[in-house]
């Protein structure tokens, strides 16, 4: 039986990671996160304290195993599009190919959604020459699905731009809509076989109560706010996020990759930051909540640091909820 380090442990201290993306990978866990810098920069709604550069992969054999840092394996410099603010990435294996799905913003400032290539899970990745075309926002998150079509999740309010895409183009002053109407659903798109283009048009998910009516704008204890991460157990589909302003890990399930996605409670509790972002993966038998926190840097929030902790499912499918300091 292997034993799970105390929750309160990041998997790494020599670096700040966060916005962790777990997957099992020729048989070891392979760890895709953001990795913050110590910077003076501004820190405001539209994220500019947070200012990634690049990405390290980090890989655990098990879970009694050293956490390997793999080194860079993509930085902004290397990708010719993108201009800054390489944030929460995700990865994904099909075609005999590992890919790195990522957010950076463009020349203009516009986020948009890149592809990197490897042979190796542990990269390093090399990016294609432009973002995927139709691409906007932030958060991708893949899943390769059991007949093998995949799916690409994302979309992120306030610094994630999601607000200003709610027509065809970018509209810099849009807001989002008033409280009392449906709020806005990360986006949906099923990738072409080569994973590197939308097959179709994105569209939105929509995210409903037991009753069918849509969670709206103002409900921000169960609202998408970022972080959309998509998986599957027992014939269902999980779409898990981040509430944002009110911290919390919540999730929804569907029988369906692009929803509607019923609303069923929270898997995480607030952590010590302003930002939660997480990822859920199976290891063998057990399924497992990667997250971050700041604990590691006293609470300074563009300093997060990479944690995990065991997930458990109830008799009807639903996520028992998961206090971060127990």
């Amino acid at each position: 039986m292997e034993k799970i380090p105390k929750p309160h442990k990041p998997i790494v201290d020599h670096i700040y990671t966060a916005d962790p993306s777990a997957h099992v990978f020729e048989g070891k866990i392979y760890i895709y996160p953001s990795h913050d810098l110590d910077h003076d920069g501004p820190s405001n709604d539209n994220g500019d304290q947070y200012a990634m550069e690049d990405y390290h992969v980090l890989s655990m054999e098990d879970f009694n195993s050293p956490c390997i840092d793999h080194g860079e394996a993509l930085h902004v410099k290397d990708v010719p599009w993108a201009k800054k603010q390489m944030w929460a990435p995700d990865a994904a294996y099909k075609n005999d190919t590992y890919y790195l799905f990522f957010p950076a913003k463009d020349k203009d400032d516009i986020f948009r959604i890149g592809v990197a290539t490897s042979s190796n899970p542990s990269g390093p990745f090399t990016p294609q020459e432009s973002y995927i075309p139709g691409s906007f926002s932030i958060d991708p998150a893949v899943l390769v699905d059991d007949d093998n079509r995949s799916y690409i999740y994302f979309g992120g309010l306030w610094g994630g731009q999601l607000e200003k895409w709610q027509t065809e183009t970018f509209t810099p002053d849009a807001e989002g809509p008033a409280a009392n109407e449906p709020a806005l659903g990360p986006i949906v798109a099923e990738l072409s076989d080569d994973m590197l283009t939308f097959k179709e048009e994105p569209h939105e998910i929509s995210i409903i109560d037991e009753d069918g009516n849509p969670i709206l704008a103002g409900d921000e204890d169960r609202r998408f706010f970022e972080g959309a991460w998509v998986h599957k157990y027992n014939d269902y589909y999980y779409l898990s996020y981040s509430t944002g302003t009110t911290h919390t890990i919540a999730y929804a399930m569907s029988k369906n990759p692009k929803g509607p996605f019923v609303y069923k409670g929270k898997i995480l509790e607030p952590v010590i930051g302003w930002t939660t972002h997480h990822s859920i993966v199976q290891f063998k038998d057990k399924w497992y909540l990667f997250y971050h926190d700041c604990s590691l840097s006293n609470g300074i929030n563009h300093k997060r640091s990479v944690k995990y902790t065991e997930l458990t499912y109830n008799n009807d499918g639903t996520i028992q909820t998961i206090d971060p300091y127990k």
